[in-house]
C-alpha cells in the first residue's frame, strides 16, 4: 500500500518508487512512503491562504471546541490505531501513551481554551497600562495568529502524540500546519490523520500531510512561517541555518538530543521507599517504548557507596522484563522502530564501549518473535566509574534501551554531573531529603527544561520521569534544542504575533472588546442583570443610589464577620496609623456595593462566579456616602457540562466612590449569566398564541403527524409529566446511559426529527381522542395549566419519564420546553 499525501485539500500519491516501510516485529512490508513529484511550494501557499483565512477567522473558543470534537472522533476509533501501532514495535502500554496521550493533549487544550481564552480571534495579553497623567492615553498588547504556515517535522518514536502535541497549540492559535511524520512509522500517523480529515470538523486548509521526504519544501519558507522540528541536533541545525529560514526570520523550534539523568538522593538507601522507586523508574524509562523516548533516562547518577546496590537491584529488575511480540499479553517491551534504528543504536553502543564498561547485556528470549526478523534489542547497562574524566556518557546518546550508571559524592557533584549533559529535556531527583533536593534542583535547573522530583509522598499520583504534560513546558536548553512546546497557554505564543496597541480608552475598548476605565459607559432603564448573556454589551453600566455608612454598620459587620481588627473597633489605637477614626471594613464596602447594584428579582444572572483584583484605595468612615458604578467589562463564552444551564461569564467593573467622587474601592466581579434558550417557555398565553397559527391545513416539515395528532400527542406527554407512569412498565435504562440522557435535557440540543415515542410500539399508530383540532387545542391548554399549578404546589415532586427516568420539576420543565419547540417547529409555528 502506498501512503497518499494530503495536500491542498486532495489525497495525492507520489510518482516515484518511494521508501518501503516494515513491520518492526516480524520484518514484513507494511506500506510505501513517497513524495516524489509533490509541489511543496503550492502546498505552502495553500496553507498560507486558504488554511490561514479559515482558521484565523475562528475564535479561540471555537478552535478549542474544534479540538474537542476531533479528539472525540478519534477516541471512538482508537481500536484500529492500536492494531496498527504494534507494527511499530510498541506494546499496548507504549501505544496508550502515544495514542490516547495524544488525544488527551487535544482535550487538555480544548479545556484551557474554553476556560481561559476569549471568544474572539485575538487575545489580549496582560493588563492595560496607563501612559498619560489623566488616563486618556492607554496601552496594551494583543496576540493574533502569525500569518503563515507551520511545518511540523516529527520523530519516529511517537507517531501519534508527536503530531497531536504540536497541532494542539498551532490549531488553537489559528495557524495552519503541514505535518511531516518520520518516515519509518508514518503509516500510523497517516491512519490517524485520515480520520481527522474524514471527521469533517477541521476547516479547509487547516492541516496537510506528507509521508516521506520533505524534499525542498523548506526552500520556500517565508516570513510568518514557522518550523517545529523534533529529531537529531545535527539535522535540526542544518535546517535552522538554511537561508530561506534564517534570512526570512522563520520561527524555528527544535527539540533534539537529550542525555537525561536521574539522581538517587544520598538518603535513599536500600530498604527505603525512594530506593525502590528509583529502581522501578529507571527500569521503566529504559524499557518503555524500548527506550526510544526523548525523555528516557540515559545517565543514572547514584551515591558512590550505593553503586553496587543499585547495579544489583537494577540488573535483577531488568532480568524480569519480558521482551517480544507486542500482541502477547506477557510482553512488557517491544521492538525498536526498525532495522535502521537498530543499526544506529548498535553503533552508539560500540562508541560507549570505548570508555565505559558494559555491565549488563540482557539475553532475554523473545516471546513469539525472533531477533533476526524483528528489530528487537535487550536492555544494556553501562558503568562509568570516573564520570568527570570519561566524557563519552555525557556526549553519546544511544536512542534505545541503553543507560549508564555513574557515581557521585555530594550534592555539588550530583548537580555537576547532571549539567554535563549540556542541556536536557528532563532530570529527576528521587529523594526524601528536602534540603538535598532543593540544593541540587537550583544548581541543575539552568541546563534542564523540567525537573521531576519523586518520593514516597507523590509516588501514587506521579506521572513519571518521562511523561511530558500539556500544561507544563516540554523542551530544554543547549543540546536539547533550546525549544519549548506545550506549557499550557504559553505554548501558543510561538505561533502568535504580539502587538502593542495604544489609544484612548474608547479606542482600546473597541479593539480589545474589554472595557477600559474612562471609556464611554452606556446607561439604560433596563438593569444589566436583567439581560441574557447574548444581550449584555461591553460598556453596559448602572449607577446606583447612594448609601451612607453608619457606626452601626461597622459594629454589626465586625460581629457578623468576627473581624475585630483594631482599625474597625478601637478608636484609641489609631495613633500612628493612616486612619483618623474607626474605618469601615473593605469587605463591608464590597458587600454594601453588591447590595446596591444587584437586581433582587430572578433573572438571567445565575450566580456570583468570582472576584478579581479587588483594591481598597481610600478609607470609608461612618458618615461617608458610597455610590457604585457597575460596568460590563468582558464576556467569556463558557462550555457547560452536565446538568447546568447553558451560560457564559460576564466580568463587571465595580467602582465605588464616596461623596467627594473619589474612588474608594475598585474590583472585578464575575457572574454566571444564562444564555437565551432556543426553546419556548411554558407560558399559557404564548402557547395559545402559537396554537392560533395551527389549522387542519397546516403543512408539516417532517414526520407523519396531522395537526390534531400533534396537539393530542403534546397533551398526552404533558399529562404524563405529572401523572402516574410506572417504571416497571418500561424497559430499564442502564445507569450510565441514563446519566447522559438526563444531562442532555440541560443542553441546547434539540430533539431530532424521527425520534420514536416510547409509549407506542413499533408500527403502532396513535388514536385520536378528541372530536376536532379545536377541542384538542383546548384540552392541551387546560392540561398545561394543570401542569404548571401542580409543580407550583409540589415543587419537590418527581415523576417517571419512559426515556429519561425519574425527573424533578426543573428537568421536567426543560424537557417539555424542548418537546413543545420540536413539534411547533414541525408545523412551522415558530
Amino acid at each position: 500500500m502506498k501512503l497518499k499525501n494530503y495536500l491542498h485539500g486532495e489525497w495525492i500519491e507520489g510518482s516515484g518508487n518511494g521508501t518501503q516501510l516494515y513491520n518492526s516485529v516480524n520484518g514484513e512490508k507494511v506500506a510505501i512512503a513517497d513524495t516524489e513529484g509533490i509541489n511543496f511550494k503550492h502546498a505552502l501557499e495553500y496553507g498560507r491562504t486558504v488554511g490561514y483565512k479559515n482558521l484565523s477567522s475562528m475564535t479561540f473558543y471555537d478552535r478549542g471546541e474544534m479540538l474537542k470534537k476531533v479528539a472525540l472522533y478519534l477516541l471512538e476509533r482508537k481500536k484500529k490505531y492500536y492494531e496498527i501501532s504494534y507494527k511499530t514495535g510498541a506494546t499496548h502500554a507504549d501505544s496508550w501513551v502515544d495514542i490516547e496521550g495524544g488525544f488527551g493533549t487535544f482535550f487538555t487544550y480544548s479545556g484551557l481554551a474554553k476556560r481561559m481564552l476569549p471568544n474572539t480571534p485575538f487575545w489580549v495579553d496582560g493588563d492595560t497600562q496607563k501612559i498619560s497623567k489623566n488616563g486618556t492615553f492607554l496601552g496594551t498588547h494583543i496576540l493574533t495568529p502569525s500569518e503563515g504556515v507551520s511545518v511540523q517535522i516529527n520523530a519516529y518514536n511517537f507517531p501519534v502524540w508527536g503530531m497531536l502535541e504540536k497541532l494542539s497549540t498551532s490549531l488553537l492559535a489559528g495557524v495552519p500546519s503541514i505535518i511531516k511524520p518520520a518516515t519509518p512509522t508514518s503509516y500510523l500517523t497517516h491512519a490517524v490523520f485520515q480520520d481527522m480529515i474524514e471527521s469533517g470538523v477541521l476547516p479547509e486548509g487547516a492541516i496537510q500531510l506528507i509521508c516521506g521526504s520533505a524534499g525542498n519544501m523548506l526552500v520556500f519558507m517565508k516570513d510568518g512561517d514557522s518550523v517545529l522540528f523534533t529529531g537529531s541536533a545535527s539535522t535540526g541545525k542544518k535546517l535552522k541555518s538554511m537561508p530561506s529560514v534564517s534570512n526570512n526570520a522563520v520561527r524555528f523550534n527544535m527539540e533534539a538530543d537529550s542525555l537525561n539523568c536521574s539522581i538517587l538522593g544520598l538518603d535513599a538507601k536500600p530498604g527505603t521507599p525512594e530506593f525502590e522507586l528509583f529502581i522501578k523508574e529507571v527500569r521503566n524509562e529504559m524499557t518503555t517504548k524500548s527506550g526510544q523516548k526523548c525523555t528516557a533516562i540515559r545517565r543514572i547518577i547514584v551515591p558512590e557507596n550505593l553503586i553496587g546496590d543499585v547495579q544489583n537491584a537494577l540488573i535483577k529488575s531488568l532480568d524480569q522484563v519480558k521482551i517480544g511480540n507486542p500482541l502477547s499479553r506477557e510482553t512488557r517491551m517491544g521492538a525498536l522502530a526498525g532495522k535502521d534504528q537498530y543499526r544506529e543504536v548498535s553503533e552508539k553502543i560500540e562508541l560507549l564501549k570505548t570508555e565505559t564498561e558494559l555491565i549488563y547485556d540482557g539475553k532475554q528470549e523473545l516471546i513469539d518473535a525472533d531477533y533476526e526478523s524483528g528489530a528487537f534489542m535487550s536492555p544494556k547497562l553501562f558503568l562509568n566509574d570516573k564520570p568527570f574524566e570519561k566524557n563519552i556518557s555525557h556526549d553519546v546518546e544511544a536512542f534505545g534501551p541503553v543507560s549508564t550508571l555513574m557515581p557521585y559524592r555530594d550534592a555539588e557533584e550530583a548537580a555537576a554531573l547532571a549539567k554535563r549533559g549540556k542541556g536536557s529535556l528532563v532530570g529527576s531527583i528521587i529523594s526524601y531529603d528536602e534540603k538535598f533536593v532543593a540544593e541540587t534542583s537550583w544548581k541543575m535547573a539552568s541546563t534542564h527544561g523540567r525537573i521531576f522530583v519523586l518520593n514516597r509522598d507523590n509516588a501514587k499520583e506521579s506521572t513519571g520521569h518521562g511523561s511530558p504534560l500539556p500544561t507544563l513546558m516540554h523542551g530544554g536548553p543547549g543540546r536539547a534544542g533550546g525549544g519549548e512546546e506545550m506549557g499550557g497557554l504559553n505554548g501558543l505564543h510561538f505561533f502568535l504575533q504580539k502587538t502593542a496597541i495604544q489609544g484612548s480608552p474608547d479606542i482600546l475598548t473597541a479593539i480589545t472588546k474589554i472595557y477600559q476605565q474612562g471609556a464611554t459607559q452606556h446607561f439604560s432603564d433596563k438593569h444589566p442583570f436583567r439581560k441574557y448573556f447574548e444581550e449584555v454589551e461591553i460598556g453596559d453600566s448602572l449607577e446606583t443610589a447612594g448609601r451612607t455608612v453608619t457606626e452601626a454598620d461597622i459594629v454589626n459587620f465586625s460581629n457578623v464577620s468576627w473581624d475585630h481588627f483594631y482599625a474597625h473597633t478601637d478608636a484609641t489605637s489609631l495613633n500612628g496609623t493612616i486612619f483618623d477614626k474607626p474605618v469601615a471594613h473593605g469587605y463591608f464596602i464590597l458587600s454594601a456595593a453588591a447590595g446596591l447594584f444587584v437586581s433582587g428579582k430572578k433573572g438571567p444572572v445565575i450566580a456570583n462566579y468570582g472576584l478579581e483584583n479587588a483594591s481598597f484605595l481610600k478609607p470609608v468612615y461612618a458618615g461617608d456616602t458610597i455610590t457604585v458604578y457597575l460596568t460590563a467589562k468582558e464576556k467569556i463564552n463558557k462550555g457547560v457540562k452536565g446538568r447546568n444551564i447553558p451560560s457564559g461569564v460576564v466580568k463587571w467593573l465595580v467602582e465605588v466612590v464616596n461623596q467627594r467622587d473619589e474612588i474608594v474601592c475598585i474590583a472585578t466581579i464575575l457572574t454566571l449569566v444564562a444564555k437565551k434558550s432556543p426553546f419556548i417557555p411554558l407560558q399559557t398565553k404564548m402557547i395559545q398564541n402559537l396554537l392560533n397559527g395551527l389549522t387542519e391545513n397546516s403543512e408539516r416539515k417532517f414526520g407523519m403527524m396531522s395537526p390534531q395528532m400533534m396537539v393530542e400527542h403534546l397533551e398526552e406527554v404533558l399529562r404524563n409529566g405529572f401523572g402516574s407512569l410506572e417504571p416497571s412498565d418500561f424497559p430499564e435504562i442502564p445507569v450510565d446511559k441514563l446519566v447522559l440522557l438526563q444531562d442532555w435535557i440541560y443542553s441546547d440540543q434539540k430533539i431530532r426529527p424521527g425520534a420514536q415515542y416510547p409509549l407506542l410500539k413499533e408500527g403502532e399508530e396513535p388514536q385520536l381522542r378528541f372530536k376536532d383540532l379545536a377541542e384538542a387545542k383546548e384540552k392541551l391548554l387546560e392540561t398545561l395549566k394543570e401542569f404548571l399549578i401542580y409543580y407550583r404546589e409540589n415543587p419537590q415532586a418527581e415523576h417517571f419519564h419512559p426515556r429519561f427516568g425519574m425527573l424533578n420539576k426543573e428537568m421536567m420543565e426543560l424537557f417539555h420546553r424542548k418537546h413543545f419547540t420540536h413539534h411547533f417547529e414541525q408545523f412551522d409555528l415558530i
